[in-house]
């Protein structure tokens, strides 16, 4: 397992777990679920903030807030079902 934030530009996992609740929270809420494929979309020049493809749309993520999201690097590839 690896940090959302340490994903390069076109890395996918799978959102395992949180590490923060209040941030978990916010992150669900906007569909960032535990089994959710995620798809690191670009990273700012600077390295903060980044953008991830999940639940069907682009979310973007302080660099902080993506540290408190655990994934499951390279799943299976019936996991994919990104566009």
């Amino acid at each position: 397992m690896k940090q959302l934030s340490k994903l390069k530009i076109g890395d996918i996992g799978v959102v395992s777990s949180f590490t923060d609740e209040k941030v978990s929270t916010k992150l669900m809420e906007m569909g960032c679920l535990p089994g959710e494929v995620v798809k690191v979309i670009n990273i700012a020049p600077l390295g903060d903030p980044i953008a991830i493809h999940v639940a069907g749309y682009e979310l973007s993520l302080r660099v902080d807030e993506a540290a408190c999201v655990w994934v499951i690097e390279n799943p299976p590839i019936e996991y994919i079902h990104l566009n």
